[in-house]
């Protein structure tokens, strides 16, 4: 008897793995297939793109810093 119900605990545990498996696959297993056949977007040759040319200016310029005067350092020194 005990080995009756070992071996359904067993039966039943590997229906339970098969199921989990069957579903993840279920969803990825398309992708599987074409990775495997050679037709993912990963194995096939990257899109030709051109290059763009992005101007830049700012609205409003950056103020330049005033030179400082060394006489106004001796002032107040």
């Amino acid at each position: 008897m005990t080995l009756a119900l070992g071996t359904l605990t067993f039966l039943i545990a590997g229906w339970a793995a098969l199921t989990a498996l069957l579903g993840a696959l279920d969803d990825s297993g398309a992708k599987m297939l074409a990775a495997l056949r050679g037709d993912s977007l990963l194995a096939r040759d990257p899109m030709p793109v051109r290059r763009v040319t992005v101007r830049f200016s700012p609205r409003y310029p950056s103020p330049r810093s005033q030179p400082v005067r060394a006489e106004a350092h001796r002032a107040a020194a």
